[in-house]
């Protein structure tokens, strides 16, 4: 179940296409939908988060804490609405592009991928747009 938390004056407007894609996305990748919160808060709610668990003092869009068991898919996963904002102008992408990269960009790395090395960074970044590519809007 895929359930979505807000810190901060911001809701996805379309939580049932994004719960069906991320679905969707995680049968591709041969995994099984567990237990997956997404909780949409501000920078500083997140920089704390950053502090407190990982000792990080720097500001990031997202953080994900996986609790997965096998190949079911379970964690929590805290994204900033001001750094994908941030992020989309730098990127000259849309707010939606930029914020359907980071949500699913959480996901991959459940399924295993990472992004600490520029070839992992590469591998990423394909894997980002292949699952973009799969979301489409009922009407």
């Amino acid at each position: 179940m895929i359930t979505f938390n807000y810190e901060t004056d911001f809701e996805v407007e379309n939580e049932e296409q994004i719960s069906n894609w991320i679905g969707e996305v995680l049968l591709s990748e041969e995994k099984s939908e567990g237990e997956i919160s997404y909780i949409f808060c501000d920078d500083e709610y997140l920089h704390n988060i950053n502090l407190q668990y990982l000792n990080h003092d720097t500001l990031t869009d997202i953080i994900s804490f996986d609790y997965g068991v096998g190949n079911q898919i379970n964690g929590d996963i805290f994204i900033s609405v001001e750094r994908v904002q941030e992020n989309a102008k730098q990127y000259e992408v849309s707010f939606e592009d930029e914020l359907k990269r980071v949500i699913i960009h959480g996901i991959l790395h459940y399924c295993g991928y990472k992004d600490k090395t520029e070839a992992d960074q590469a591998e990423m970044t394909q894997k980002e747009n292949e699952k973009i590519a799969m979301f489409h809007v009922e009407h």
